[in-house]
């Protein structure tokens, strides 16, 4: 997989670049020579660059604007003067003008500086290299060059900063590898940059999805001594002096004596705020947690993640099918966001990461989501002729294959798959009446596998004291989160969904560390 800098939307047009354009040999030049075009505006304007100072002074007094609105703008912007700032991605000096293609991440593509060779700041913007930043002040202006509604006739240019030949963004293809080693610098790429600007909406969509649905945001906490998961993969918190572990005080069972840390008891980064969730949900009703998760997990797969993003929603009064209603809407109301706000970036994934992108959303967001039962699941599995790495039995967990299969070549959509083996589920979630499966479910879509994984939670005491029994860890620990089955419980229902693996279903990015700004995982906490 490659990442393609300026040839990929920050390229500027050939009609504007050829050589017989602008250079003085073509009829366009001739029209500007004989200033019967357009292009006499730029003859007429004064571009002198006076003093530092005075072009300072000057840029003060406009508003600065966001490329992006420039690119949207109505036809009456023609003719305003505007303010740009942000980055330069190519130079081009024509001799009778220097083009400078000017991006300050608000959009895919950069707005086009025209710089006349007469002005004072001629030289200055020939001079400029390939990151460098800048500000410029001029005239919006209709662009004769394909793929750009406008340009800007420079008046004034101030830079910034300046990158000479070091800096590691030429004008050439990048491995994403290699971009993951210049995380400070990488979203600058269009890919990366692409990336940040879904994962923003992406994180506002739901946002708004929730809080139109009246649920209230909660704020869980990182730390924590409750193992959600109880899959033991913690990240553990201390002030003990493990630097010198001599000096740590044990028990009489040799274990460290955590009476003498700062919690007085084993502290964790949180592997999920579901538990905290399902305490405010007995209260409010319906509220979502939207935070930084952790999970020790020594892998070193382009599907995990040290520390990831997790939306956690908790609904009072519902059931499996509510939990299983309000994730599809959730995920629908996300893709149809990104594709209404960020059409210009979808169509680049499409057509330079995931080829069929476009029509996958448009499956996603248009389309009912199938369902089946895990007994039904594996059924169907075991009778395909697909062949699969890992057998499939019942009462074992399906694994990243037979997800797939199921999403991409049996339903071809998301389905959800429910009613697990209670053997590979969590303690709190519901027991069904069986006694061989919870009310559980996951998402599973195409590309990704497992995108949501929830239940209906147990919310009878004495199941649920036997449950926690059953899977070996203490009562004492989740004392608080029984009482909210003593002191009038209701049936409840929530899931969680890896934010990471919503920006790269969105996105088509193969390795989940190029869909968060800076990846941990095993070896790597730089940045």
């Amino acid at each position: 997989m490659v990442d393609w800098k300026a040839p990929l939307g920050f390229g500027l047009s050939p009609s504007i670049l050829g050589a017989k354009t602008r250079s003085g040999t073509g009829l366009l030049c001739s029209r500007i020579r004989a200033g019967s075009s357009s292009y006499r505006l730029y003859r007429s304007t004064n571009m002198c660059l006076a003093s530092e100072a005075e072009v300072k002074s000057e840029t003060t007094k406009i508003e600065r604007i966001k490329v992006r609105s420039i690119q949207e703008a109505e036809e009456s912007i023609v003719g305003t003067e505007v303010k740009v700032n942000g980055w330069l991605r190519t130079v081009r000096d024509q001799k009778q003008f220097a083009f400078l293609n000017i991006n300050d991440g608000s959009s895919l593509s950069g707005v086009q500086i025209v710089v006349d060779g007469s002005s004072g700041s001629y030289d200055t913007a020939k001079s400029l290299t390939t990151g460098s930043s800048v500000s410029v002040v001029g005239t919006v202006v209709k662009s004769p060059g394909k793929g750009q509604k406008y340009e800007i006739q420079a008046k004034s240019l101030h830079v910034f900063g300046t990158a000479d030949q070091s800096y590691p963004l030429q004008k050439k293809r990048h491995s994403f590898e290699f971009l993951r080693g210049i995380a400070h610098l990488r979203a600058r790429t269009n890919a990366i940059g692409a990336v940040a600007r879904v994962r923003s909406s992406l994180a506002y969509s739901t946002h708004k999805f929730f809080c139109d649905r009246g649920f209230a945001y909660l704020n869980s906490p990182i730390l924590t001594a409750s193992d959600a998961e109880g899959a033991g993969e913690l990240f553990q918190v201390t002030t003990l002096p493990v630097a010198k572990p001599k000096d740590i005080k044990t028990t009489d069972a040799g274990e460290a004596d955590f009476a003498e840390d700062f919690f007085e008891k084993p502290t964790f980064l949180t592997v999920s705020g579901q538990l905290s969730a399902e305490s405010y949900a007995t209260a409010l009703s319906d509220v979502y947690t939207f935070g930084p998760t952790f999970r020790a997990e020594n892998s070193n797969t382009s599907r995990h993640l040290a520390e990831f993003w997790m939306v956690e929603p908790e609904m009072a009064f519902a059931d499996l099918q509510d939990d299983m209603a309000n994730a599809e809407a959730y995920v629908k109301y996300c893709i149809n966001y990104v594709m209404e706000n960020h059409m210009e970036d979808v169509e680049f994934f499409s057509k330079f990461v995931e080829k069929g992108l476009m029509e996958k959303l448009e499956t996603v967001r248009s389309q009912p989501f199938a369902y089946v039962s895990y007994t039904e699941a594996v059924q169907i599995l075991q009778e395909s002729k697909e062949k699969f790495v890992f057998p499939v039995e019942w009462g074992t967990d399906l694994q990243s294959e037979h997800e797939r299969y199921l999403a991409e070549k049996h339903f071809q959509r998301p389905v959800f798959v429910f009613n697990y083996p209670v053997g590979i589920k969590a303690f709190y979630m519901r027991l069904n009446d069986d006694q061989k499966t919870v009310a559980a479910m996951d998402l599973l879509v195409p590309g990704i596998g497992e995108l949501v994984g929830g239940s209906q939670r147990e919310e009878r005491l004495d199941v649920l004291e036997k449950r926690i029994a059953d899977a070996g860890l203490e009562k004492e620990d989740y004392w608080w989160y029984l009482e909210l089955r003593k002191f009038g419980t209701v049936p409840h229902a929530g899931y969680g969904l890896g934010f990471e693996r919503l920006v790269q279903f969105v996105t088509g990015m193969d390795n989940i560390r190029d869909v968060i700004p800076f990846p941990r995982h095993p070896g790597n906490a730089e940045f």
